[in-house]
């Protein structure tokens, strides 16, 4: 049986942050507690699914306190890094909400776009003749209201644009004719401090994204 390989590119919310109402300091869900671990449960055999979380992550834009966190930075070298790929999934964009970025929900949806592009670009990873995968954007639910003091302060004024993605997201993969879920359909951030997922969140978001991968893959 031929093994479909799945690349799971995100944030926080992918890397399985588990939410406290300061905000800060925080651990990790286990495994089988993350969205992404649930989806493999679901997928069952004859899938492997490749985490690629970062918390703070943003789509494509350089943060100036940490220059890990530009995705369209890193992504290149882990599509080629984990080739052959069926599919990649992107849920990103909440980080790009913050203040600080000063981003609308297009300009967001753009820096989305560099990824989608990234993605279509990829085939032949480093010296092989692998085809680009498919592309699967999720637009992350809308933010809750946040009582941790310095997270409030980050995403000030983020919660509008956070709620106006899924339009731009949707719009933006009509236009490059790729696959789109909105994440807020389906879940909501229920997590303590307004920005992160629950284990229920987790575990219905990866149910949703199995169906939705075995839409794409049948």
């Amino acid at each position: 049986m031929t093994t479909r390989h799945i690349l799971c590119f995100g944030d926080s919310l992918t890397w399985g942050w588990m939410p406290v109402p300061s905000g800060t300091p925080s651990t990790r869900y286990p495994f089988e507690q993350r969205w992404t671990g649930i989806m493999a449960r679901a997928l069952g055999d004859g899938f492997r699914v490749i985490e690629e979380g970062l918390s703070a992550r943003t789509t494509s834009i350089a943060d100036p306190n940490d220059p890990r966190l530009d995705g369209s930075a890193y992504l290149p070298a882990a599509l080629a890094s984990h080739m052959p790929l069926d599919l990649v999934i992107i849920m990103l964009g909440t980080n790009d909400t913050k203040a600080v970025y000063r981003r609308t929900p297009h300009e967001i949806a753009r820096g989305m776009a560099a990824l989608a592009m990234q993605v279509a670009r990829s085939a032949g990873g480093v010296g092989t003749a692998y085809p680009a995968p498919a592309l699967l954007i999720v637009a992350p639910p809308a933010l809750k209201p946040i009582p941790g003091a310095w997270l409030a302060a980050e995403f000030a004024g983020a919660q509008p644009k956070s709620e106006a993605l899924a339009a731009s997201y949707q719009a933006l993969a009509q236009a490059g004719g790729v696959n789109f879920l909105d994440a807020g359909a389906h879940i909501t951030t229920e997590g303590s401090d307004g920005v992160h997922f629950t284990p229920e969140n987790n575990r219905v978001l990866g149910e949703v994204m199995a169906q939705k991968v075995l839409e794409i893959l049948a």
